[in-house]
This record gives structure tokens, C-alpha cells and sequence, in this order.
């Protein structure tokens, strides 16, 4: 059985790019930056912090 652990929404407005993320534990949270590449960093820092520090089910 396949269950939503986070949604990430990747959008461009002008310039920056936004990423949108929003999982149970941690909320709903933004990032932005000038390049792809800094955004989906933060991304995966983020997540690999808070899916590391849950509880398994």
C-alpha cells in the first residue's frame, strides 16, 4: 500500500525558482534561489533531515 509522505512543487517566478514542500511532520515550507541546483539542495537537505529523524511505522 503507497502512502503520500511529502508533495514538492517546483515553480519559476522571473528570476528564482520556488520550490513549494509540504509533508506531515514538517508543514508546509518555501525555498527559493537563483539556480535549480541551490533550490533542490535545500530540498534534500531538508527532507533528508526530517525523514532521518521520524519515527518508522
Amino acid at each position: 500500500m503507497e502512502e503520500l509522505i511529502c508533495n514538492v512543487e517546483f515553480l519559476r517566478g522571473g528570476a528564482e525558482l520556488v520550490a513549494r514542500v509540504s509533508s506531515e511532520a514538517g508543514g508546509v515550507r518555501e525555498y527559493r534561489g537563483a539556480t535549480s541546483d541551490a533550490v533542490i539542495d535545500q530540498v534534500i537537505n531538508d527532507l533528508q533531515e526530517e525523514f532521518e529523524s521520524a519515527p518508522e511505522t
